[in-house]
């Protein structure tokens, strides 16, 4: 008797819950039967994988294995695919490490189309004055050498990809610092430092800005010996579809082998190819 008391109270229970209330509860049922329909565990394995590592850290299989909680046979397939697709590196001790294709994402991509569109132009740089073309991209809080092409000169200055440049002593530097909204410039400052590279580099905030300024006139910029003694560089921006500053492509030549009309030439021709290249990443995709 007392178990049919329950039952029957149950049921008075159940009865008197309003509808709206009963529909809710099968509307969130089901809305998490349908996401556990569309969740794909092996996603979220290989997510959980890239989420163990920070910025600068190198893992083993073991240490990436107690960080996550997956079993080393079926983690081992999930490093593999994610070093296949670039989003992974293997050192040679069996070490992974984040890639740079994780560390920067979209910028990396834009930066590689910077990099395919501004080739040519630089091959024309080199072959027309014989002299070191260069391309740098600004990854936010420092600006990286790109791509180069080396002059045939047996006495010129080099350049190579992935060597940090200074913003406030090269004339790539100075074209992407002096187009830069005031916070993204000053943290190109702080990060690099107004380092001084040779006796004519400019590290007073005032004699910068006034530099920076010139730079914004002109629509291009010079070192004169301010990074490396011999050497003068003449660079000129690129901005990106909405307008920014994202790059810059520069001439560089020992000091030696420039006359007033020659730079001249390099200066018009340096502004025009970046102009060129501005306009090219301005069609629509």
């Amino acid at each position: 008797m007392a178990e049919k008391g329950k039952a029957a109270a149950s049921v008075v229970a159940r009865r008197r819950r309003p509808h709206w209330a009963v529909a809710e509860e099968r509307q969130e049922a089901a809305s998490a039967n349908q996401e556990d329909r569309y969740h794909s565990r092996t996603i979220e394995r290989a997510l959980d994988t890239l989420e163990a590592f920070d910025v600068s850290s190198t893992l083993s299989l073991t240490q990436i294995g107690a960080i996550t909680g997956q079993p080393e046979a079926s983690l081992y397939r999930v490093l593999q695919t994610l070093q296949k697709h670039g989003y992974l590196a293997q050192h040679v001790d069996g070490s992974y490490q984040l890639t740079r294709k994780v560390l920067y994402g979209r910028v990396l991509e834009n930066a590689e189309t910077v990099r395919k569109l501004a080739r040519p132009f630089l091959e024309e740089l080199a072959r027309r004055f014989d002299e070191t073309a260069s391309l740098s991209y600004s990854f936010k809080n420092h600006i990286e050498v790109l791509d180069t092409v080396q002059a045939f000169q047996a006495f010129r200055i080099a350049n190579r990809p992935g060597r940090i440049i200074p913003p406030h002593c090269s004339a790539m530097g100075k074209s992407i610092l002096a187009f830069q909204p005031e916070d993204a410039a000053n943290m190109l400052l702080e990060a690099y430092g107004l380092v001084r590279r040779t006796e004519h580099t400019i590290c007073d905030r005032q004699a910068l800005r006034e530099e920076i300024e010139k730079v914004r006139t002109l629509g291009w910029a010079c070192d004169c010996e301010e990074s490396t003694l011999g050497g003068i560089c003449f660079g000129a921006p690129i901005f990106d579809r909405k307008g920014r500053a994202v790059a810059a492509l520069s001439v560089s030549t020992p000091v030696q082998r420039m006359t007033p009309e020659r730079e001249k030439q390099v200066q018009k021709s340096v502004h025009k190819a970046a102009t060129q290249i501005t306009a090219a990443l301005s069609k629509p995709i």
